[in-house]
């Protein structure tokens, strides 16, 4: 570790520690003076709304089981809409259960196409580590950040449903908790009548960067976690696929390190034996940012582009046999695919998640006999986020509509 590293970390830790929202009671000059490998020290600070905590004995239903609901005004939107959030049984990244929330969105206005609503469940970027980063929050105050894309499809009278999909431990870029909470809040959404979307409602999962973790996992998961779901085709675009190729193209980089760096504590979250890995350094900037959404957590980037193994003092830390275990847990693709259609988007000159994830991952999941369609389009993340609308809609529309995808798999612009 230069001096520089070193030197650029304890000045970021230092410049955070100074806004950090730190639990009442606690002790934050100890903490950071001597922090512990204590993961309860790193976890994000309670709302401390009843409504979030589940019944005594909710671990033993059924995933998808709904725990509780209430009616929220969602906005700013120009669809007349009524919203309910509901409290799920859900199951964590090692399979066990926990408690998560969802907000449905329904217009109005009666479907009056061919059979039941279509569904879209829509997966924010919510990148972030604190609870009022999640959308159970944030699209009550009329603060969610994607509140167009959502409102792009309400204005085709779909229902939309936005899932906190990183848990109740607001684990950022941990994949399978993320899957299962889009596809158990699915199932809740069945669960409540009242909602108007039977079972048989054709349903489409969209998300773009953290919100396509959340998209990519729930598909390939759906066949052996939620294979009643009638899931009818999944788009995502600029996918964190595997954080191996994250380690070479935003680990201490660029402006985009320290949202890795997110991403490592909380896929910690989900994986608390991170917290061996960790130095004193790395254990302080665990419990600074424990609470920060992304527009705080992302600028640090621009100032001190640390790299993870700066927060660790064991040698090659990204090859030990902890950190190869979690990179091989966390990787979309591998022995899992879907078997309902998918279209995948993707930047050519991407460099923050280089295009190298996407094509595996089509490859991977071809050789598995998915029916997938990869379109790569010249720009960066950023600009693909926008570019790849269009012919993600149409595609989403089409399955919505019943429309057949293509049977195989297909590209363009590979």
């Amino acid at each position: 570790m230069t001096l520089f590293t070193r030197s650029a970390g304890t000045l970021l830790a230092l410049t955070l520690i100074v806004t950090a929202p730190w639990t009442a009671g606690a002790d934050p000059v100890t903490d950071f003076i001597t922090p512990a490998q204590d993961p309860a020290l790193a976890a994000a600070t309670p709302l401390g709304e009843p409504w979030f905590d589940p019944p005594d004995g909710y671990e033993s239903l059924p995933p998808g089981s709904v725990l509780n609901t209430r009616s929220v005004q969602v906005g700013p939107l120009l669809t007349p809409t009524t919203s309910t959030q509901i409290l799920y049984r859900s199951t964590d990244s090692k399979n066990r259960p926990v408690a998560a929330a969802t907000t449905v969105i329904v217009p109005n206005s009666p479907w009056t196409g061919h059979g039941t609503r279509p569904v879209v469940a829509y997966n924010m970027a919510i990148d972030s580590l604190g609870n009022t980063c999640a959308p159970s929050w944030t699209l009550p105050r009329g603060i969610a950040p994607e509140i167009v894309a959502v409102q792009l499809f309400l204005a085709k009278n779909y229902a939309v449903v936005v899932t906190d999909h990183q848990g109740p431990r607001q684990a950022y870029a941990a994949g399978r908790m993320a899957g299962h909470a889009v596809l158990d809040a699915l199932r809740a959404m069945v669960g409540v009548p009242q909602l108007g979307l039977p079972a048989e409602s054709p349903i489409a999962i969209t998300g773009y960067s953290g919100g396509a973790i959340a998209s990519g996992w729930a598909a390939q998961l759906a066949p052996t976690y939620a294979p009643e779901v009638n899931l009818v085709g999944t788009a995502f675009g600029g996918a964190p696929i595997d954080y191996r190729i994250l380690l070479g193209s935003m680990n201490g980089r660029n402006a985009s390190s320290t949202l890795f760096l997110s991403a490592a504590m909380g896929v910690a979250r989900e994986y608390p034996e991170m917290f061996q890995l960790m130095n004193a350094n790395g254990l302080r900037l665990a419990q600074i940012a424990k609470d920060m959404c992304v527009y705080l957590l992302a600028p640090g980037g621009l100032v001190a582009p640390i790299p993870t193994q700066a927060l660790s003092d064991i040698p090659d830390v990204d090859r030990s046999p902890i950190a190869e275990s979690i990179i091989a847990d966390t990787r979309m693709g591998g022995d899992l695919a879907p078997t309902t259609p998918v279209f995948i988007y993707q930047g050519q000159q991407e460099f923050w998640i280089p295009r190298q994830g996407a094509e595996t991952l089509y490859d991977e999941w071809c050789a598995h006999g998915a029916d997938v369609r990869l379109e790569e389009y010249l720009g960066e993340h950023v600009i693909v986020a926008v570019s790849g609308l269009p012919a993600s809609h149409d595609w989403i529309d089409d399955r919505l509509a019943g429309v057949p995808a293509p049977d195989g798999c297909s590209s363009f612009g590979r």
